[in-house]
């Protein structure tokens, strides 16, 4: 898989853009990955706007929606939006596995783990006692042998936030290299980059999470974005036998 789809402006409000991000774009340049193409630069590139910026970010395996601030002013709103938590946010996830409950929240805080016989990953996050309090709203969607789609609702922002508590709920997400079924896959992957091989066991060349959603209170009113599930999860979705 390789980054040819480009970025998408799906709403343009006079203050702010909201984005399709493709899978394996950056939100913005980072200098170790030059090689790598960036939403931030494109949408400078192709608004001519320099001012745009991210007052949030995606990781780079992860597509959907994301917004973009167009002044310094809609920079600041967005800022305080986010640091108080008033923007609402849903991801849609593919995962090993089919859970007994058809809507759950998980509470439980979010640290790092260490580095131990059985985790050699620094920045991998788990439940523990000391942790960040964390929760997530889960609802299923849809589910075939051996897999789910689920709607995850974040109510904080920890880092890998929801694929560390699918984890923790033994639903490890498709294609996730850190919190997945094979925990040497992420250190094989820093070695060779992506292969084939990986692919195979991964089933899928990134994980399957996208940012489904977008809501906030903007002048009075409130803005809500979808955007669909991005293609090659849906394709991979679609192409599972339905038992």
């Amino acid at each position: 898989m390789t980054p040819r789809e480009k970025p998408r402006i799906v709403t343009e409000h006079p203050d702010f853009y909201i984005v399709a991000k493709p899978a394996l774009w950056l939100t913005h340049p980072v200098r170790a990955r030059v090689d790598v193409p960036d939403v931030l630069t494109f949408l400078q590139r192709e608004t001519g706007e320099l001012a745009v910026s991210p007052p949030h970010r995606l990781d780079r395996e992860t597509s959907g929606a994301q917004v973009f601030s167009r002044d310094t002013d809609s920079a600041r709103r967005f800022f305080t939006l986010f640091k108080e938590h008033l923007v609402g946010k849903s991801y849609l996830a593919i995962v090993h596995g089919s859970p007994e409950w058809d809507e759950t929240t998980l509470d439980a805080p979010l640290g790092f783990v260490g580095l131990t016989g059985s985790n050699r990953i620094q920045i991998r996050q788990g439940v523990v006692p000391d942790g960040k309090p964390a929760a997530t709203e889960f609802k299923v969607v849809g589910r075939k042998p051996g897999f789910t789609l689920l709607h995850a609702f974040p109510r904080s922002g920890r880092l890998h936030q929801i694929r560390a508590h699918l984890h923790h709920l033994g639903l490890p997400m498709v294609g996730d290299k850190i919190y997945g079924r094979d925990p040497d896959v992420f250190l094989a992957f820093m070695q060779t980059g992506q292969t084939s091989d990986l692919t195979r066991r991964l089933l899928l060349p990134r994980q399957a999470l996208h940012a489904h959603s977008l809501s906030f209170g903007w002048d009075g009113g409130q803005v809500r974005v979808e955007v669909p599930l991005a293609g090659d999860l849906a394709a991979f979705w679609e192409g599972l036998p339905q038992g």
